[in-house]
């Protein structure tokens, strides 16, 4: 067995230094916060030490002391997820097409269109989501250029619903699956494609059996990308929901904020880490399962 060598030791220093400053000391204050008690007008009484933030989370007491089993806060975190899914599926939806079709231009033009898909992160999202209010209101853009067209004759009443969330979260997290599934078809041997061709398989064949397959860690690593922030998202539920779509973002940030209930919003944020660290493992196991099955 090798011995550590000081020089490998050094090398690692800095991360390993980031890693406990910047995630390992905030997630350890969070779990101890978490476990005090809430102060009588906010914060915690620290020393004072409770599991009540965690019994928050499925049960609520009555006048009597009696607990009771609350499905308020399953219900926000199943609707975080359930648009966490459909964004995820939106974003691939879109990304798969564009992603293929970039494959077939020359360099510069892929890198011309890799260009337009990254230039949307030059502006601060909150601006971007201001936008998307003005395009979204009744009687904005989006209003405006239908019934010009003849398509609608009244407002859509889009904005401030789960539908303007969607669309806020797929256009802010779209390049996030759009550059690796690019990548991961872009480095595929084009010879396999012939071949395929070549031995009579039509283009459903090729893109189910040979693109699809080979070009997977790029969707589930695009998929990641888009799923873990989307689980936390604040800024699109907040600006395009009105407060109509909470999600797990917007309920940790009113714990911290106007209800003052740091123990609570800590319990929040350890359970969507706890969750997505499973999101991860889970798809480092697929990921994992598929190199075996193809080594196999």
């Amino acid at each position: 067995m090798s011995s550590v060598r000081p020089r490998d030791l050094a090398l690692t220093a800095p991360a390993a230094l980031y890693l406990t400053l910047f995630m390992i000391a905030p997630l350890l204050l969070m779990l101890y916060v978490s476990v005090l008690e809430r102060a009588p007008f906010g914060g915690v009484i620290w020393g004072s030490f409770t599991p009540i933030a965690y019994e928050k989370l499925l049960f609520e007491r009555d006048l009597a002391g009696q607990l009771s089993f609350n499905g308020d806060y399953l219900a926000i975190f199943a609707r975080s997820f359930r648009l966490a899914a459909i964004t995820t599926a939106l974003t691939l939806a879109i990304s798969l097409p564009t992603a293929l079709y970039m494959t077939t231009l020359s360099r510069a033009r892929a890198a011309f269109i890799l260009f337009l898909v990254t230039v949307p992160f030059w502006t601060n999202l909150l601006v971007r989501n201001f936008a998307w209010i003005l395009i979204l209101r009744n009687g904005g853009t989006l209003d405006q250029s239908l019934q010009w067209l003849g398509l609608t004759s009244a407002s859509l009443d889009i904005l401030y619903t789960p539908l303007a969330t969607g669309i806020g979260l797929t256009y802010s997290f779209l390049p996030f699956m759009i550059l690796p599934t690019y990548v991961a078809l872009e480095r595929i041997d084009k010879r396999l494609i012939e071949a395929a061709f070549d031995l009579g398989a039509d283009r459903w064949r090729v893109l189910t059996r040979i693109v699809f397959p080979l070009a997977m860690p790029g969707i589930l690593a695009g998929a990641v990308l888009v799923f873990v922030p989307c689980l936390g998202a604040y800024v699109s539920p907040e600006l395009l929901g009105g407060g109509k779509s909470l999600m797990i973002g917007n309920l940790v940030q009113s714990q911290f904020g106007a209800s003052r209930n740091w123990p609570f919003g800590a319990a929040l944020a350890l359970v969507l880490v706890a969750v997505l660290l499973l999101c991860l493992l889970l798809a480092r196991w697929l990921q994992g399962r598929r190199e075996s099955i193809h080594e196999a």
